[in-house]
């Protein structure tokens, strides 16, 4: 079996998409975009002021055409947004275009890895970690429908991770 073209990471904020995937670019000679920053990039605001003036839905929509377009790029690792599974286009642009990998991590710990990060906006809550549980419960089984190969993190570094991949990563030849 050949190489997939395009490795798309997905799992809840928190759970090592930044870091794995640039990892993962480098060791594989590929790309690295970053949906989440090439929408700020886009434009030229951050996230949670998206959320502030247009909510989640226009946040949405905005990353549903990026991710479309980083979609149908070529050589590419992309990490993706964590509340991108919740479209079932942004799903099927996923399964289609590459192999998609789901970065799995306990909520606790995914509570712990975001709990002092202001920028956000689905954390903005009275009890975060009770967000965090609400929306995994959404989330886990689109995240899982969409894997091609789940990875749990957990405590291990990110080298140990982008390693299994590798391992797994059909046509990889180290």
């Amino acid at each position: 079996m050949d190489a997939p073209s395009n490795l798309f990471l997905v799992g809840f904020m928190g759970s090592g998409k930044s870091t794995v995937g640039q990892q993962l670019a480098a060791e594989l000679g590929k790309d690295f975009f970053d949906c989440d920053r090439v929408l700020e990039e886009r434009t030229g605001v951050d996230i949670p002021y998206i959320f502030d003036l247009e909510g989640e839905e226009g946040f949405r929509r905005r990353e549903a055409e990026v991710l479309r377009e980083l979609t149908g790029k070529r050589g590419i690792v992309l990490a993706t947004g964590g509340g991108v599974v919740g479209d079932p286009d942004n799903r099927e642009a996923l399964a289609s275009n590459g192999f998609v990998v789901y970065l799995h991590a306990p909520a606790e710990l995914l509570h712990q890895r975001t709990s002092r990060d202001r920028g956000r906006p689905m954390l903005h809550a009275a009890d975060p970690r009770a967000r965090i549980d609400e929306l995994l419960a959404v989330r886990e089984p689109l995240y899982r429908e969409v894997a091609d190969l789940v990875v749990a993190t957990g405590r291990r570094g990110s080298r140990r991770v982008v390693q299994e991949i590798l391992r797994t990563l059909p046509g990889h030849r180290r």
